[in-house]
């Protein structure tokens, strides 16, 4: 349990870190996204950040990289993961293992933090994945992108391109025919 830091930066990646706050997360593994392609899609972007943003997602959806998390095994460790501590130390509003990614909106609790949440998932998660695989080493890239919720619309927009990411990047036909999504099921 730590306290939260309220707007900070570790870097170059902005971060708000409150308590009731309701986070949109992504993490990415550390194949995913290439320092070439950021420093390109930062140039062809220049100031547009919802640009580049958008431009983020779409070259993760294509599937870059070893995509770990196509493997099963693999992508129920981040599953548990991100279910472990649902109801202590946050509430799991929505998730969607990727094949090179991961998705999550959680409203954090009092007395526990963002960044150790999430350090918490990854950790945990690089550990097993590296046994499962016969791998050492960083699973998951060192940062992730979050974003609070702003009111009720912003927080519906999230839920859904949440649980659609699978539908839209081609993996599936319908959301709840994702395994390793919230939405699984869920009809």
């Amino acid at each position: 349990m730590t306290s939260n830091l309220g707007w900070h930066s570790r870097g170059y990646l902005p971060h708000c870190d409150a308590t009731s706050v309701t986070q949109f997360i992504t993490f990415r593994l550390k194949d995913s996204l290439p320092i070439d392609v950021i420093k390109k899609l930062k140039n062809e972007s220049a100031s547009d950040t919802s640009k580049y943003k958008s431009d983020v997602e779409k070259y993760l959806d294509k599937g870059y990289g070893k995509c770990y998390l196509r493997d099963h095994a693999c992508a129920s460790i981040v599953a548990d993961a991100l279910k472990f501590f649902h109801g202590e130390r946050y509430k799991l509003i929505a998730w969607c293992i990727m094949p090179n990614h991961v998705h999550v909106l959680i409203e954090v609790n009092d007395s526990y933090n963002l960044p150790s949440i999430v350090q918490s998932w990854k950790s945990y998660s690089a550990k097993k994945i590296n046994k499962v695989l016969g791998l050492s080493g960083a699973i998951w890239q060192r940062d992730y992108y979050d974003r609070f919720m702003r009111d009720t619309e912003h927080l519906h927009a999230t839920l859904e391109y949440i649980e659609m990411n699978p539908v839209n990047a081609g993996l599936v036909a319908n959301s709840y025919s994702w395994i390793h999504s919230s939405a699984y099921k869920h009809y």
